[in-house]
């Protein structure tokens, strides 16, 4: 993988890092690449039970598309014809939307400054996200005359709502960390120099939970979120069989017999 994302795996905690920071951590090819890579191995890989999304610098999270790079493209889809610039979204945004909100455990996001377009996208793609008090978001896409991507028509209004998502969305401008919390884009607001060690220290605590019923969760919710409660009941009756039968129950149900502090194994 390219140095534009960086990938670590260290006890059960996968910590995915964009790495452009003179850029504003600004979507490039060769990170997006990077990225869609970085996300799906995390997502697919058994022995990662938590995945926590951060950026370097203090500036920004990510402010999307790299608007100087995207220029070029353009200039090259006017004089072949390809129209391949605006394939990113197929070949980039959606796989990494898709390995974030779909994988099968928790997903945090450290959100250190800007987070803008797919920034943002990226960010309500995952489960939990806790804020610089110095951080900003912005949706940005009418901003450049371009329609939402990176999952952002769907996120956005089951955080905030469909009129408040319509009118971030019209009307681009800077939502602040503390309006963000207000919102429900934030989860949680903390002081931007403590920002790394809160996210470390809960994304941590969940790759040592549960994972299983954390996977269950996720999928109820999801699948709540677009079916009738009858449906939703089926399903919540499939997971709960799911998560009855892992390892990870019979030893929390023991420990809480023996009054002691359960260790999951994640199965």
């Amino acid at each position: 993988m390219a140095d534009t994302v960086l990938y670590e795996v260290s006890d059960g905690l996968a910590t995915i890092t964009l790495n452009r920071p003179d850029a504003m951590n600004a979507l490039n090819v060769a990170s997006k690449v990077a990225l869609r890579e970085a996300a799906e191995a995390a997502a697919g890989d058994s022995a990662v039970r938590a995945i926590l999304l951060t950026a370097a610098g203090e500036r920004a999270f990510c402010v999307g598309q790299d608007l100087k790079e995207h220029i070029g493209l353009l200039a090259e889809d006017r004089e072949t014809g390809a129209g391949q610039t605006m394939s990113t979204v197929k070949e980039h945004y959606n796989p990494i939307v898709r390995a974030l909100a779909g994988a099968p455990k928790p997903v945090v996001a450290a959100v250190n400054g800007v987070a803008a377009g797919a920034g943002l996208g990226f960010a309500l793609a995952a489960d939990y996200r806790i804020v610089a008090d110095t951080a900003g978001f912005n949706t940005s896409f009418a901003g450049v005359a371009l329609t939402a991507d990176s999952g952002i028509s769907w996120t956005l209004p089951r955080v905030v709502g469909p009129s408040r998502a319509t009118d971030l969305l019209l009307f681009p401008r800077s939502i602040s960390a503390q309006d963000a919390l207000e919102l429900g884009i934030a989860n949680r607001v903390v002081p931007a120099p403590e920002l790394r060690a809160e996210a470390e220290k809960t994304a941590r605590a969940l790759a040592q939970g549960p994972t299983v019923a954390y996977a269950a969760l996720k999928e109820a919710v999801a699948f709540g979120l677009t079916h009738s409660l009858a449906e939703t009941l089926e399903k919540e009756d499939e997971l709960q069989t799911r998560a009855g039968q892992s390892e990870d129950h019979a030893i929390a149900v023991q420990a809480f017999v023996n009054k002691e502090r359960p260790k999951y194994l994640g199965r």
